[in-house]
């Protein structure tokens, strides 16, 4: 009582007076099914690899990356997405280890899928820049350009080749205009109507990618900017929306996932099918960067930024927190705190 009265007669904070009264008022909670965990696998190596700008990552031999799915299954998420990362001198102008049955992602992707069968949701990153010398996600001209065209047709055989090694959805993420379209009729046409498309609808130009350079041993030369988005731009993100859903795209997703939480939340709102949002290699060191200098507590940044990602409208998250994320969740509230 103050010498107002009763004043303030509404008081919300009662509702924030203990752990159990917070958590039983949540609007937002995180769930192991939520997650999917991206993974590396490295062609011609014995043991994980360190990835120095991303601690607690590697890039995984096939051997320990069957145990990584396993580990994933065993935490309840609901995928993982791969990335395959051949060697050096295996890589050309068109990506050939893309297409190649004997390709690294096309091996790892019949490595996890017999390992796990239909326990996990096995994904296949659907690009041409961890396979090409130059790093773009496309097929250059003659003047170096990305073909938008010529890529198109990449991406079809690489669609049908990763369907076939076992792919249960495949992820298109090089931006090229209509890659959807061609992707479902590629699938399609061999028969593979089950295969889904999650599409990278809304991927941003972003300066988070950095350690994913180093995690896929990019060959990268110049930068993506004339096909991945301007930061700048939401329409166009919304414009993009439109077309991959006219296209066939069965899910939809935002990247990166923290700086872009309103796209993300415009995007959720207009859609009737998944929404799935990727928090970036960059989003992730910076977090473990901060929490090995002490700046930050590690395990609550981490839930915060997830539950922040959720509430924005994403159903899933692609994070490289997932497993260990989804294992707390799974000891229960304590453990997840």
């Amino acid at each position: 009582m103050t010498k107002y009265g009763s004043f303030p007669g509404t008081r919300p904070r009662r509702l924030r007076t203990t752990p159990v009264m917070r958590r039983m008022v949540a609007e937002t909670r995180l769930h192991p099914a939520d997650f999917i965990l991206p993974a590396f696998v490295r062609e011609g190596v014995s043991e994980p690899v360190p990835i120095a700008t991303m601690p607690g990552v590697v890039q995984h031999t096939r051997d320990s990356l069957k145990k990584a799915a396993l580990e994933a299954v065993e935490a309840g998420i609901s995928g993982i997405m791969l990335f395959g990362v051949p060697e050096d001198a295996k890589k050309d102008a068109v990506g050939t280890p893309g297409t190649d049955p004997d390709g690294i992602l096309q091996v790892a992707l019949r490595d996890v899928r017999a390992e796990v069968g239909d326990e996990l949701l096995v994904m296949s990153d659907l690009c041409l820049d961890e396979t090409t010398d130059h790093g773009h996600c496309g097929v250059l001209d003659a003047e170096g350009r990305v073909d938008n065209d010529a890529t198109l047709e990449r991406y079809a055989e690489m669609a049908q080749v990763q369907a076939d090694a076992g792919a249960h959805v495949v992820g298109p993420s090089g931006m090229m205009d209509g890659q959807i379209g061609v992707i479902r009729d590629a699938l399609d046409q061999i028969g593979r109507e089950d295969v889904a498309i999650l599409a990278y609808t809304v991927k941003y130009s972003s300066a988070f990618y950095g350690p994913f350079r180093e995690a896929v041993a990019s060959s990268l030369k110049g930068d993506r900017k004339t096909y991945q988005q301007d930061p700048a731009n939401v329409r166009e993100s919304l414009r993009e929306l439109a077309l991959d859903l006219e296209e066939g795209a069965d899910m939809v997703m935002v990247k990166p996932a923290g700086p872009y939480l309103d796209v993300l939340a415009r995007v959720a709102d207009a859609v009737d099918v998944p929404v799935a949002a990727y928090q970036i290699s960059g989003e992730y060191s910076m977090v473990e960067a901060a929490a090995e200098k002490g700046w930050i507590d590690r395990d609550k940044a981490i839930l915060e930024m997830l539950t922040g990602i959720k509430r924005a409208g994403a159903q899933n998250i692609l994070t490289y927190w997932a497993t260990e994320v989804a294992q707390k969740l799974r000891q229960g509230p304590a453990a997840a705190q």
